[in-house]
């Protein structure tokens, strides 16, 4: 049986980025090999679970399939295969491309004090006299114990805009990217591929290790792609929901009608009733909604709201036959 990365950091699976920071942070301070001078075999080995936990579930692209594949899926390219996606163009700004396939995921952890230091920003050993208030750092380790070498930059961030169809059905994107490279002693391209899951919402964040610029041999920046939703003509979404407005008669809201919604993936939809229409009254479909990442083959909900247009006037006789009519 694989490892369970939110019971080793002692979180809940739908555990916030802030609470899975916290739970790392807190774990990595009690585990950290300088702290157990007497039980240093036993607090390597947690110290390593505890920073493998936390690379995975700080990534929102290792998170999905851990939570879909388990740690074995994670490590072996979710058993071979792993969904694939398909796409014919790039994002604006990152070059073009023509169609491709993407290939499966493959993880291998990092180094323990890689993710220490890059977490805390400064060396990954403790100096022993600063610990307990004695002079040290907030976190226990001394200044002069960190590292002398260039340290690793901030990641840069770019927004990659996705229609909601994008989103709705899922996408695999290629990036080119041109990164300075100390070592090489000039530009060098890259093409990165982003494989985006159905149901991935506008701020999920996929980070890319050492792919930025590098500013010293072997340092070099991450960088983070954060999703970022275009509008759409038709549908606002709420979470895992779609909402969406039909206009009716007032014929129409007073003897039914008979509508159909086309949805993202160019199905139709039906929607009517017989009875009187209330303004505003919303209709409810379950399970036609947005996909949930989390739960593959699930959905949310469509919501369509009636918008019922009066007429701006009546007739003398179109009055008199209403007053005959309605209670």
């Amino acid at each position: 049986m694989g490892k369970d990365y939110y019971n080793i950091l002692g979180v809940d699976k739908s555990a916030s980025e802030d609470e899975i920071k916290k739970a790392y942070k807190k774990a990595a301070l009690k585990f950290h090999p300088d702290r157990n001078p007497n039980d240093k075999d036993n607090a390597n080995k947690k110290f390593k679970e505890v920073s493998e936990a936390y690379e995975v579930l700080s990534d929102s692209n290792k998170r999905e399939i851990f939570d879909t594949y388990g740690e074995e899926g994670l490590k072996n390219g979710g058993g071979g295969a792993g969904p694939q996606f398909h796409s014919a163009g790039g994002f604006p700004g990152f070059g073009g491309g023509q169609g491709f396939q993407s290939h499966s995921f493959n993880f291998t952890p990092s180094a323990p004090d890689d993710i220490f230091r890059q977490f805390f920003g400064g060396g990954g050993g403790f100096d022993m006299g600063g610990m307990g208030g004695m002079g040290g750092d907030p976190y226990g380790f001394g200044r002069q114990s960190r590292s002398s070498g260039p340290r690793k930059p901030a990641p840069v961030s770019r927004k990659i805009p996705l229609s909601l169809e994008d989103l709705y059905t899922g996408v695999s994107k290629k990036l080119k990217i041109t990164r300075t490279s100390v070592t090489a002693g000039r530009d060098k391209e890259t093409v990165l591929t982003l494989n985006v899951k159905p149901g991935w919402k506008a701020g999920t964040k996929i980070t890319y290790n050492n792919e930025g610029d590098e500013v010293a041999p072997g340092v070099a920046q991450d960088i983070e792609f954060i999703i970022d939703q275009k509008p759409h003509p038709t549908f606002t979404r709420s979470d895992n929901d779609l909402q969406t407005s039909v206009k009716l008669t007032l014929k129409e809201a007073l003897c039914g009608f008979k509508r159909s919604i086309q949805t993202l993936d160019n199905r139709q939809i039906p929607i009517q009733t017989s009875n009187i229409t209330k303004p505003g009254q919303v209709f409810q479909i379950p399970g036609e909604g947005m996909p949930i990442s989390k739960n593959p083959g699930q959905k949310g909900r469509l919501i369509v709201k009636t918008d019922i247009q009066f007429p701006s006037s009546l007739t003398a006789e179109q009055k008199s036959a209403l007053e005959k009519i309605l209670p």
